[in-house]
């Protein structure tokens, strides 16, 4: 991705107010980025034991990824507003938060978030909340946005109060985010960026096998069409019953950097030529919308792998979220079970917490052991695995297939879960407890979505939750929560959290705001 023109700044590090250019990535500019990381575990340590403590958070909701690929999804420019779960820290008196976004947040939507804080008014919270806007729709990242407009950053700076100590909390963090932070004097929860290959769909095949675990037979490291075909045929060699393989992108999002290829039918006394003569016809791209030949010029920028496509009559799509805290704990914070879908099989459509009984504490352990290898080449904060599980007798096998090295699909529901309850997930017993110690699941899709939702405001929204008793109950400590309510109208798209005190009653609760929803939209079906 391209990046912004240097521009002069102060020097964050010696304070001396004499000015400085910091090109992008240079020596100096690293430097001074380590220097503020340095930071965060005095910060951390004052911030998690005292919930008074004065401090401000920056949050940069910026998918910093590649564009091509993330404009395949529907709505994308509106998942910024999966992160305003973050809001939900003004429930501490002394927090600040700073909210950057592409475009402007309907107020309605920050009035829903901030009228669910315990103990909090909402006059205190806004008093402690700004939201600032790039008034930009492009299909930039936020983060090269805000690096555009030194104005923005000035402001932000402008904003946080002397006596606070402030860090960056993004989605992810790449070259551009370790500018910002460098611009505005101040530490990112998240990993160096000079780390943010070790996340790829490569480096994770070679850190599940250092970790000793159930890898996929397959390659790594593959960048171009010839090396995806070549290996391809490597593996039918190596295991004649092998039907599917799956080709993935490195940096792929959500699934729609995957591709399946089928050997049914497959010459296998000339095999490396006729899969090379066949590649472009049953290579199966999971994106509609992406291309043979862009994903093939993906495959050569990026590179990818080839891994042999998990099969099995009981089969799970389970993941677990760690995070490594700059003191150097290493916590297992959530397991989830996916619900994949699409023709593939292969695109995140939502989630249930947490995983199963059946192997919630086994799912734990193999998060810790890859946290453990992740810390000591220098990783810091949030990081996901996603498995495929097949059941074989009475044993689940657990097959880890990538390394999330930052936040995802499931973090936001989990944060607003914790937030909301000030509870924890034990990896001991595999289930979450509140601050009271009752027990509680929930289920999240980022992708509920249909063609009569097109044209709900906001404000249709609420009226519709509150009349229908959709939302979120402080003193049941269940219900149902929105986000992405931005991609409503437009997409006819929207995201869930639903939360309830078994599973069954947590999909209860999706099944009525999904009944609801058609019921008040049904007369769309005839507008359209």
């Amino acid at each position: 991705m391209p990046m912004p023109a240097v521009k002069k700044t102060m020097n964050p590090v010696d304070g001396n107010g004499q000015p400085d250019f910091f090109p992008p990535g240079s020596k100096e500019e690293k430097k001074i980025f380590r220097k503020l990381q340095e930071k965060l575990r005095p910060h951390f340590d004052l911030v998690l034991s005292n919930k008074l403590a004065p401090c401000t958070v920056v949050v940069i909701p910026s998918l910093t990824m590649d564009q091509e690929i993330l404009s395949k999804i529907s709505g994308i420019n509106h998942y910024e507003e999966r992160l305003l779960c973050m809001l939900l820290l003004l429930r501490n008196p002394r927090t600040n938060i700073i909210y950057v976004t592409s475009e402007t947040v309907d107020p309605v939507i920050i009035d829903y978030y901030l009228h669910l804080l315990p103990g909090v008014t909402g006059h205190h919270a806004m008093r402690r909340l700004t939201l600032l806007s790039c008034y930009d729709s492009s299909s930039k990242s936020l983060t090269q946005k805000i690096l555009e407009r030194p104005r923005l950053i000035q402001r932000i700076n402008d904003t946080i109060l002397p006596d606070h100590e402030a860090h960056m909390a993004c989605f992810n963090v790449t070259p551009l985010e370790r500018t910002l932070a460098v611009q505005l004097r101040m530490p990112i929860f998240g990993c160096d960026p000079d780390l943010f290959e070790l996340g790829n769909k490569s480096n994770g095949r070679k850190i599940f096998r250092e970790c000793r675990l159930n890898v996929p037979a397959g390659y790594e490291d593959i960048h171009s069409e010839d090396e995806v075909a070549k290996v391809l045929a490597e593996l039918k060699k190596q295991h004649p019953a092998m039907r599917r393989a799956v080709v993935k992108i490195n940096d792929g999002f959500s699934g729609d950097g995957n591709a399946l290829f089928s050997f049914e039918g497959i010459d296998q006394n000339n095999i490396k030529n006729h899969i090379k003569d066949a590649l472009p016809i049953r290579l199966k791209m999971v994106s509609d919308e992406l291309s043979y030949s862009m994903f093939m010029q993906k495959m050569k920028q990026m590179g990818g792998i080839v891994e042999a496509f998990v099969e099995g009559k009981i089969k799970r799509s389970p993941s677990v979220q760690c995070r490594i805290m700059p003191s150097g704990l290493c916590e297992v914070v959530s397991t989830h079970d996916q619900e994949l879908g699409g023709e593939s099989g292969q695109v995140y459509v939502g989630a249930h917490f947490p995983a199963s009984k059946e192997y919630a504490t086994d799912l734990g352990k193999i998060g810790r052991k890859v946290a453990e290898v992740l810390k000591e080449k220098g990783v810091l904060g949030r990081f996901a695995i996603d498995f495929i599980s097949v059941k074989e007798k009475k044993e689940w096998i657990h097959y880890p297939i990538e390394i999330n090295l930052r936040k995802g699909g499931t973090t936001h529901p989990y944060v607003t879960l914790q937030f909301l309850t000030d509870g924890k997930y034990n990896e001991q017993d595999g289930l979450y407890y509140t601050a009271n110690r009752q027990v509680r699941y929930y289920f999240c899709s980022d992708n509920l979505r249909s063609e009569q939702f097109h044209g709900l405001t906001p404000p249709d929204l609420v009226d519709i939750a509150m009349l229908h008793d959709l939302h979120y109950d402080g003193t049941l400590q269940e219900g149902v929560m929105f986000h992405l309510i931005g991609a409503l109208s437009q997409f006819g798209k929207i995201g869930v959290v639903c939360i309830g005190s078994s599973p069954q009653k947590a999909v209860d609760y999706y099944n009525k705001a999904v009944e609801v929803l058609q019921l008040e939209t049904v007369h769309q079906l005839y507008t359209h």
